[in-house]
């Protein structure tokens, strides 16, 4: 809404209007003004929790300090989508279709997480929305993030087709430092209904989903779409379940998120802007600056948060939080063409994933083998088994370190961009 005031403010030559046509500026006003919503509303919403007893109804499962837990106010996720969507709302472009479609998938899955809370604490029933209802909707989320990948035609990739001295088409500059500045042009051509992403460790640093239908021939075409939504599906549904696992300790699921999100926002910046696409042979994105404010909101929200969530935690997130987060990171990176690098950059999420998957499967067949189950790891997620086993380790250590082993992931993935 702003942007479009100061817009119009620029044609009547107004000093200053014109700091908001700067991605930048817009950015960092979107981190400042999420975090302020998540510092001054947080205070404000834990004491409406308590008096309203919506507190956390913890299961003993023999954790240290799990107990004192018990009451903890929680769905504290509506603070996070609050603090999203009103410097989105105020800052970015709404017509931009990258922007309503994270829009879009916020509100969605805010929705399916409260409906979650809900049940569990008002309707008293512990196990919340069924886990096929949940699923449902996250692949509702799924084919409409799909559709309008494939399908609109806003989303547009342009694509370097040979370097030449005369443009023909759009001319992009790259500045060459080893010839003291002067330029070499790049052709680029516009790609619409593509399903290609980026892929690290390969020369042309590009994927495209067609290449599972190629065996189809002709066909190929028609089948590439069903086959890149039912991906879209999939990546959607492991992130955001993955995010709702590592929700288990005062922090870990904040933290981790905030530090997603600041590599979401570089991986964004670079794809939108046409000068470092080129230098880092990526996809150029044409309108996918908008996203970098949505994913500074992000950022300023999740760092709000984890004030009130730390350890100590005074609020805790819920499902309307955690789901919304994982729902949100899997989106962006898909919008942005990035979604295989989520197992380096959201590794976190996935070991978190891996080890419950590896604890059941472990169980049911040392079960079947030997006529009892044993473990894998003391207890999953994998941040219970740290403190389960023989020298537990503080609640506030583990997410500690979760989250430096994050930093070192969203760095590692930041580098692959170059690593061919």
């Amino acid at each position: 809404m702003l942007y479009y005031l100061f817009d119009g403010l620029e044609k009547l030559n107004l000093p200053g209007s014109r700091l908001f046509q700067y991605i930048s500026f817009r950015a960092g006003m979107a981190i400042i003004l999420s975090l302020c919503i998540s510092l001054w509303f947080g205070k404000k919403m834990i004491r409406v929790l308590r008096a309203r007893q919506i507190g956390e109804d913890i299961r003993d499962l023999g954790l240290a300090g799990q107990v004192e837990k018990k009451g903890t106010p929680t769905m504290g996720g509506l603070l996070i989508i609050a603090a999203i969507l009103v410097p989105v709302l105020l800052l970015a472009k709404l017509s931009n279709v990258y922007v309503l479609l994270m829009l879009f998938t916020t509100l969605w899955l805010g929705a399916l997480g409260f409906t979650d809370d809900y049940i569990k604490v008002f309707k008293k029933n512990k196990k919340g929305l069924s886990g096929k209802k949940k699923l449902a909707g996250q692949i509702v989320l799924g084919c409409v993030v799909g559709v309008v990948m494939y399908f609109s035609p806003q989303v547009v990739i342009k694509e370097k087709t040979h370097n030449v001295r005369t443009v023909q088409t759009e001319q992009v500059f790259a500045f060459d430092n080893a010839t003291g500045g002067s330029t070499t042009a790049f052709t680029h051509s516009p790609a619409h209904h593509s399903t290609k992403t980026t892929i690290p460790f390969v020369k042309d640093n590009e994927f495209d989903y067609a290449w599972f239908t190629r065996w189809m021939g002709d066909k190929s075409g028609q089948w590439s779409a069903i086959f890149y939504i039912i991906a879209v599906i999939f990546i959607i549904v492991a992130v955001s379940n993955g995010a709702n696992l590592t929700d288990g300790l005062d922090g870990l699921a904040t933290g981790v998120s905030a530090v997603v999100a600041v590599g979401i926002a570089i991986l964004t910046y670079v794809s939108g802007n046409a000068i470092f696409a080129d230098y880092l042979n990526i996809m150029y994105l044409p309108n996918i600056s908008e996203v970098v404010i949505f994913a500074s909101a992000l950022i300023g929200a999740c760092i709000g948060f984890y004030w009130w969530n730390c350890f100590p935690a005074q609020v805790f997130m819920g499902d309307t939080g955690s789901l919304t987060l994982g729902g949100i990171i899997a989106v962006l990176c898909i919008i942005i063409r990035k979604e295989l690098l989520i197992p380096v950059l959201c590794g976190v999420f996935l070991i978190e994933s891996l080890s419950v998957v590896l604890q059941v499967c472990h169980f049911k067949y040392t079960k079947r083998k030997y006529g009892e189950g044993r473990r894998l790891f003391a207890m999953s997620p994998l941040h219970h088994h740290y403190q389960k086993k023989s020298n537990p380790l503080h609640e506030a250590k583990i997410v500690q370190r979760f989250i430096v082993v994050s930093i070192l992931l969203a760095v590692i993935t930041l580098i692959t961009l170059k690593v061919r």
